[in-house]
């Protein structure tokens, strides 16, 4: 039930009563200000414990004030996916940093689901949801087919890779290049839609070399919105796709938030997420008073720990919020522990907490042992226990 429609239930219902009309005022116009007020109001019965209906009504409308409100938009801050990097040991440690970021798979292609390992690609713990599993294709049959494997496997959406420059892929019809195939990708989604109950997004650039008007941007997120896209995350440079490596395409092409700004203003109907040069939290709310969720990439995996503060300053929501690196480390220490019994190894974990450590006394000598030391033990457990030592309980 929506805001708008428990206040016309109540006052079909309660409608004569004063402290109905304010309430109905206040769901109706601002649901945070009118939580404030049933706070308020539930302050003052409990200094006067008779006044038992009033105290019953505010208890109760604060209640159900509480479930009507809605909920801050579940891709508010993203992490990206990153090729290499952001794997499910990397999205497990984030995890602990967050509790509400949506966290993205790297990319797997059709063809390695379809032809390949897939257990080994979509494997994950239950944790790290809400998490994305980002597709690379552009057959809207193998896409389909990929999108059920990624709803079976308990993926909270589906996502469609519009944006990565690579050579490697453009022979291949993955990435960026399809933006110059609207349509196509428009079917690719479409046949997701239609295979999957889950979201299916589209992360895209603002364009490619020798299609980088606006009036082509805008004509690509028309017909893949027609397709049944609601939600493109929008990285604001466009791609160059000769002449430059994946690398230099995140860095040398101009940053265009206006041109991002302005898809935003011309689909209102459509949820858009920023990503692209954004560094601080800072930033973050700054960019989500004009998108409707931001995406952190580079910065997310150089620099980690400010991860911790996303649920409350961006979520306004309670969340994990460690307290100590230490905290975080030695969570990660049991979830090696449970890698190593499967087979794994202590540096496919540990190569992803190097960021953590920064800006203060031994955070050097801390990422030295878990770079370097680390490869040249017998016993790699006990160099990442000496590691946590070194931080002294930060």
């Amino acid at each position: 039930m929506s805001a708008a429609s428990f206040a016309k239930a109540l006052a079909l219902s309660h409608g004569s009563k004063p402290w109905v009309t304010k309430m109905i005022t206040g769901v109706a116009s601002n649901t945070g200000a009118f939580l404030s007020w049933l706070k308020s109001g539930a302050d003052i019965c409990v200094r006067h414990p008779k006044r038992t209906v009033l105290q019953s009504a505010l208890f109760c409308s604060l209640m159900f004030a509480a479930m009507l409100q809605d909920p801050p938009f579940s891709g508010r801050f993203a992490v990206a996916p990153m090729l290499d990097w952001s794997d499910r040991h990397f999205r497990y440690f984030v995890r602990l940093l967050s509790k509400h970021a949506m966290l993205y798979s790297e990319m797997v292609t059709t063809g390695a689901l379809i032809h390949g390992d897939a257990p080994r690609h979509l494997d994950f713990d239950p944790s790290e949801n809400p998490l994305v599993l980002q597709l690379g294709g552009s057959n809207a049959q193998e896409l389909a087919q990929c999108a059920r494997l990624g709803e079976q496997w308990g993926y909270s959406e589906i996502n469609l890779n519009v944006g990565c420059p690579s050579d490697r892929v453009q022979n291949n019809m993955i990435g960026a290049c399809l933006m110059a195939h609207p349509q196509r990708v428009a079917d690719g989604v479409k046949a997701m839609r239609d295979a999957v109950d889950i979201p299916v997004t589209v992360k895209h650039r603002i364009g490619i070399n020798g299609r980088d008007s606006y009036e082509e941007l805008a004509d690509f997120v028309d017909t893949v919105a027609n397709a049944g896209c609601g939600h493109f995350i929008v990285h604001a440079r466009i791609a160059i796709l000769e002449g430059l490596s994946p690398k230099e395409n995140r860095d040398i092409p101009p940053l265009r938030y206006d041109i991002a700004r302005q898809l935003r203003k011309d689909f209102p109907a459509l949820q858009f997420t920023l990503n692209g040069g954004i560094k601080t939290l800072e930033a973050c709310a700054e960019h989500l008073e004009h998108f409707d969720g931001v995406m952190l990439g580079r910065e997310a995996y150089a620099n980690p720990w400010l991860m911790r503060e996303v649920d409350e300053r961006l979520y306004g929501l309670p969340g994990h919020n460690p307290q100590t690196r230490t905290e975080v480390l030695l969570a990660m220490r049991e979830y090696i522990e449970r890698h190593c019994q499967q087979g794994g190894k202590v540096v496919h974990v540990t190569r992803h907490l190097l960021g953590i450590a920064q800006g203060f006394p031994g955070a050097r000598r801390f990422r030295q042992l878990l770079s370097a030391d680390i490869h040249r033990t017998d016993s790699p457990l006990q160099v990442f226990d000496q590691a946590i030592e070194v931080l002294q309980g930060r």
